[in-house]
């Protein structure tokens, strides 16, 4: 049973993950489509998730071309400037903290979550 990840399709869903943020850290990844660089970071993050069976936080991607205002939306409540790829760490409304690009490994993750192999 690994860990699922929720696509963020409309600004009321993101809101909605934003409030659950203060029961749960979420890890909101912005990805591009079009993007070599932002494919290789959603690879890392899916192995990943796919090696977590109780994740310490809840995750949702936000896909940046097709869902500008969510992007958008994301970058103005928490304050930070927008890349992607991007990932942003939630924890009760608030962005902890974010890294983008080629920083967004399987070992960062790891570092910054906990190791998947620990959390069986």
């Amino acid at each position: 049973m690994m860990a699922e990840i929720q696509q963020l399709m409309s600004v009321n869903q993101w809101d909605v993950a934003l409030k659950a943020s203060s029961e749960k850290p979420l890890l909101v990844f912005k990805h591009s489509t079009s993007c070599s660089v932002s494919a290789g970071a959603h690879e890392e993050l899916m192995n990943y998730i796919k090696d977590t069976n109780t994740a310490p936080v809840d995750f949702a991607i936000v896909h940046v071309i097709e869902e500008r205002p969510i992007s958008n939306a994301i970058a103005e409540q928490l304050g930070i400037k927008h890349a992607s790829p991007q990932a942003i760490l939630v924890k009760d409304g608030e962005a902890v903290w974010d890294t983008s690009h080629w920083h967004i490994t399987y070992a960062f993750l790891s570092e910054k979550l906990g190791s998947p192999a620990n959390s069986q």
